[in-house]
């Protein structure tokens, strides 16, 4: 076999899902065999050598799968700021807000508490540094996620299907991913419950979120920051904001809702209007 099809085989989605899941759930796995929870030096050691899987297999598959220029402009899409514009920033910004909120506040005119405000920023006034964690979790998490999942992936995905199947297959594979979580005690998952309502919507709203992941990018010229700035978003305002479970429920009807609007006005095959904003 030649270079140029070792190049072709090792492009495949499949591989790339492959060696995530399996560098991943290789720490994770182990540490929820063994009982090394969030709290504990060697759980948070695998836990964290588990989270850079999706990073290890995206720089490594565009290093082997792509030549010089492609690897070029793989960092370029991480650091440049100018294929975003103000009108997507905007949306990177307050979608997810927005979304919650409303979710809130159907809650709220439903009977319920709708949401309070999370932990670390209740404790921001008195002890400031407790918001450190929630701004690595936020930051630093999505970084490393999107090098490989929008940062690599998506591309070979949609070379291959349009971006509405496209973001399907990445948003299941992106759900499976975060399994071995629910088993490690102290993580945000473990304290879901396996089986458990909010288990449930954990990992079927990940699936319709991936559509406006992939609408993002596609309209900002195939910027991997602009997935990272709307990964972090997601996640700083979970953590901002404390919502009851029913909320939660209204929440992942409503990524469906938005999923479905934006496949509806953009179209299924790009999700994007302009056909240059891919290139």
């Amino acid at each position: 076999m030649n270079k140029h099809s070792n190049a072709s085989t090792l492009s495949s989605p499949w591989i790339f899902f492959a060696v995530t899941l399996g560098w991943t759930w290789l720490f994770w796995i182990p540490a929820a065999l063994l009982g090394f929870g969030s709290d504990t030096t060697p759980g948070i050691v695998l836990q964290f050598l588990g989270v850079l899987g999706p990073m290890v297999a995206g720089i490594g598959f565009t290093y082997l799968t792509q030549n010089k220029e492609r690897r070029r402009e793989y960092w370029l899409r991480i650091i440049d700021p100018r294929r975003i514009g103000i009108v997507w920033f905007l949306v990177i910004l307050l979608f997810v807000p927005i979304l919650n909120g409303l979710a809130a506040l159907i809650d709220k005119l439903a009977g319920g508490s709708g949401a309070t405000w999370g932990e670390a920023l209740v404790q921001f006034s008195s002890q400031p540094l407790a918001i450190i964690p929630s701004l690595l979790f936020s930051s630093l998490i999505p970084f490393i996620e999107e090098l490989g999942w929008h940062g690599y992936a998506l591309d070979r995905l949609q070379s291959r299907w349009n971006a509405l199947v496209s973001s399907l297959i990445l948003g299941v594979v992106w759900s499976l991913w975060h399994l071995p979580l629910f088993f490690i005690e102290g993580t945000y998952q473990y304290n879901l419950g396996v089986g458990s309502l909010e288990f449930w919507l954990f990992m079927m709203s990940i699936v319709p979120l991936s559509i406006p992941f992939t609408w993002i990018y596609n309209n900002t010229h195939r910027s991997t920051l602009s997935a990272i700035l709307f990964h972090s978003m997601v996640n700083f305002t979970g953590e901002l904001i404390a919502s009851t479970e029913r909320a939660d429920t209204y929440a992942t009807l409503l990524w469906f809702v938005a999923a479905i609007v934006i496949t509806g006005i953009w179209g299924p095959k790009t999700l994007t209007r302009d056909k240059g904003a891919q290139q």
